[in-house]
Order: C-alpha cells, then sequence, then structure tokens
C-alpha cells in the first residue's frame, strides 16, 4: 500500500511536469512566462529528492563517513544540483533531465500505484496462478522497459549540452561564473557513475576530434582542443585517485 510519503514523492514529479512543461511551452513560443514555472519545477525535484535521499541514507548524521556516503549518492547530487539551479537564474535547459526522470518516475507510479488500485486485474495467466495487470498497465510497463535506455541517453547528451550553455553562459554573463565549476564537478561525477554519460563523452570526443583532422581546421584549434582535452583528463583522473586514498 502506497504510503503518504511515496504519495508526496509522486506529488513532487507530478509538480515539476506540469511547471516544466509550462516553461518549455513558453521558451520554444518566444512567450514571457514568471520565473515562478521554472522554480516551482526544481521545487517539485527537492521535494522527490528529498525524500529519495532520506530513504537511502536514513536521517543525515553530523560526522564525516555520512557525508562521504552521501555525496558519492546520485540522488543526493541530483538534489543538490536542483537547489543551485533552484537559487540561480533561470536556465531553461537544465529542466530537461529532470523532466525526462519526473516522467518514468511519473509513469511508473502511475502503473504501480494508480491503475493497480482503479483498474481490475485481468485473469491469471495459469490455472491458480495470481491475477495478471490490467492490460493498459502491460502496455506502459513495456513501453517504459523499451524507452529507458534511450532515454538516458538523451538525458546524458542533454547534460553536456547543458554545460556548453552554462559555459557560454559565464562569458557572455547570462549566468553565474560559478556555474559551469559547478556543473562541471557534477558531470565529473555523472562520468565515473553512469555508462549512459561515458558513452556520451566518448561520442562527443571522437565526433570532434574528428571534425579537428579536417583541412580546413586551423591547426591552432586543434592544439587548443588537445591541451583542454588533456587538461580535463588529468582532473579526472585525480579526482579518482582522491576517491580511492
Amino acid at each position: 500500500m502506497a504510503t503518504t510519503q511515496h504519495y508526496l514523492w509522486a506529488g513532487g514529479h507530478l509538480l515539476l511536469l506540469a511547471a516544466a512543461l509550462r516553461y518549455f511551452i513558453a521558451s520554444i513560443t518566444f512567450t514571457t512566462v514568471s520565473a515562478w514555472w521554472y522554480k516551482a519545477s526544481f521545487l517539485g525535484a527537492l521535494v522527490s529528492y528529498a525524500i529519495v535521499c532520506h530513504k537511502s541514507l536514513g536521517t543525515p548524521q553530523p560526522n564525516l563517513a555520512y557525508v562521504k556516503k552521501a555525496l558519492t549518492d546520485e540522488n543526493v547530487q541530483y538534489f543538490l544540483l536542483a537547489m543551485f539551479w533552484w537559487s540561480s537564474k533561470p536556465v531553461a535547459f537544465a529542466l530537461m533531465p529532470y523532466f525526462v526522470f519526473s516522467l518514468f518516475h511519473a509513469l511508473t507510479f502511475a502503473r504501480t500505484t494508480l491503475m493497480a488500485h482503479y483498474l481490475p486485474s485481468g485473469p491469471p495467466a495459469t490455472a491458480g496462478g495470481p491475477p495478471q495487470p490490467h492490460p493498459l498497465a502491460k502496455r506502459l510497463q513495456l513501453w517504459v522497459k523499451s524507452n529507458y535506455d534511450p532515454a538516458m541517453r538523451v538525458v546524458a547528451f542533454a547534460e553536456l549540452l547543458i554545460f556548453l550553455r552554462v559555459a557560454f553562459g559565464a562569458i557572455m554573463f547570462r549566468n553565474s561564473l560559478i556555474a559551469p565549476l559547478i556543473y562541471a564537478h557534477f558531470l565529473r561525477q555523472r562520468y565515473f557513475q553512469s555508462a549512459f554519460t561515458r558513452e556520451a563523452v566518448s561520442y562527443a570526443d571522437g565526433r570532434i576530434s574528428a571534425a579537428l583532422v579536417n583541412p580546413i581546421v586551423p591547426p591552432v584549434v586543434g592544439n587548443v582542443w588537445g591541451k583542454a582535452r588533456e587538461f580535463v583528463t588529468r582532473w579526472a583522473a585525480g579526482s579518482v585517485i582522491e576517491r580511492r586514498e
């Protein structure tokens, strides 16, 4: 049976979906929309991720062991990032990963909780066996299962694009100068924790390297890219050594 906490978790995802959709539509159609919708989206994310973090880590403890465990938890990382976005100048594209996550969570909640409660079960698959889910619930389960991996790949590429957005935004003074630094650290964590992020980074690196081989590209561009790539590799490797000590 679903608990009040479970409904609050789902409510956070539904709030994020509704508010983010309203904000996306306004951004795409170049219409003015209140920043309230942006903040409401990340408020929903904060509610949902706070509940998940509490369930997985328990009550926060004032000790180093708890802090280290929390900082390596991906739900905590997304919670802290959502807090940063919520308190910062709006960056519409930053909502995309949270929107995708919330969509799958909301669909799963609808199938396992709402449909299971309100839709009649189907006949047992075998004599004396348990009743089968409603056909609509089964179709929804198949859709979620078949589309989950592609959606996570979309999220991984979207997170790379978000970094480019905040990096150029910092140069153009459209967002804070600290945003690219915070997001770079977040991406470093995702790289070591997510195969989808590693796949996206590898693909982007391959495409950029192949493009720089083109004779029309000035050699200085390739040199700058090579030095930047070397710096990022050393920085990321350093974080691995620190975590293993």
